[in-house]
């Protein structure tokens, strides 16, 4: 009788170990961060590859297109780890096809990443952002700059990566550069198409690549936020950047923008907060929904068991009065 108990309690504990051992993302421990596109994620590439030159630092920092660090060091610092030139292939003004010119298009930085790394790590963390610079040089097709993303996404897959999270864009007609332009209509619009575009096409990924957890950060709905609710975020300004003809304003960190196109380091924070804060909702869900499940599984098997270990006990009486 005692083994029947202790096999009761053995069983249901390691079912709480199976379901607690599935950790949301939030909670991993990535070794390393690998970021792939444009200005939004430039760390100090095209600085280097223009010996200093661009951007002009100051009064932009430190080669970054910004007033301070961009949205991936700050994420990587939330993961307690390094962002570097190592890890990062994004170029400023990079769009997201193959050019080998200066700056490499992000087909081409995935390229330069996978001749240094024939087998990706399959616990690090990987970032596409990538799409503004296509439809701010011309395009009106949003058909190429999706797809050149999807592929990007697919070749990081075929060597190992399994954490890959793929940024959609902010609404690119209200950059303090284009909303009074006679562009700022399309812009808004080509936006829209690409970033439902985009969504459709990871959806196919997840069901098509097994084994790959494919994230969608939704830039567009968080800037949003900010724009109808700029206090309520701490900002002041959203329409005009900071730097402007030349000059600087008082207070960077109360500008969305630091130039016409550029985010401030400020808002480049408040986006990982915000898509951490939504990151960690998710996850919270996902382990309630845990939590919801082990229990009615625990209770069957205790009650499976505890019902045999019943009718055992019964047949046991039946042949010994016999």
């Amino acid at each position: 009788m005692k083994k029947w108990w202790l096999a009761i309690v053995g069983l249901t504990i390691s079912l709480a170990i199976i379901v607690g051992s599935f950790k949301p993302i939030s909670a991993q421990n990535f070794p390393q961060i690998y970021v792939f596109g444009d200005s939004l994620s430039d760390v100090g590439n095209v600085y280097l590859a223009t010996n200093g030159n661009s951007p002009p630092s100051p009064p932009y920092f430190k080669g970054r297109y910004s007033d301070g660090p961009v949205w991936v060091e700050y994420l990587a610092s939330g993961l307690k780890l390094t962002s570097n030139l190592n890890n990062n292939f994004a170029y400023g003004g990079a769009k997201t096809g193959d050019s080998q010119d200066l700056p490499p298009g992000v087909l081409t930085q995935i390229q330069r990443f996978k001749a240094k790394n024939p087998a990706a790590n399959p616990n690090a963390l990987y970032i596409i952002w990538a799409g503004a610079n296509d439809y701010l040089g011309g395009a009106t097709d949003t058909t190429v700059p999706i797809n050149n993303l999807a592929t990007s996404v697919k070749r990081l897959a075929e060597i190992g990566a399994k954490n890959i999270v793929v940024v959609n864009l902010p609404d690119l007609g209200k950059l303090p550069a284009t909303r009074t332009t006679e562009r700022a209509n399309s812009l808004s619009s080509l936006t829209q198409i690409h970033n439902s575009g985009l969504a459709a096409s990871l959806a196919s990924l997840r069901q098509r690549i097994g084994a790959i957890n494919i994230k969608y950060v939704d830039v567009y709905a968080l800037f949003k936020r900010v724009y109808n609710s700029p206090q309520q975020y701490g900002l002041k300004n959203v329409t005009q950047g900071c730097l402007n003809q030349g000059n600087i304003c008082d207070r960077p960190n109360e500008y969305l923008f630091w130039d016409g196109i550029h985010p401030s380091t400020a808002a480049h924070k408040l986006l990982v907060q915000l898509a951490s804060a939504k990151l960690k909702a998710n996850s919270k869900s996902a382990a309630n929904s845990s939590t919801k499940l082990a229990l009615p599984l625990s209770i069957l098997i205790f009650t499976v068991l505890a019902v045999s270990l019943i009718m055992w006990k019964r047949r046991k009486r039946i042949r010994n009065s016999s």
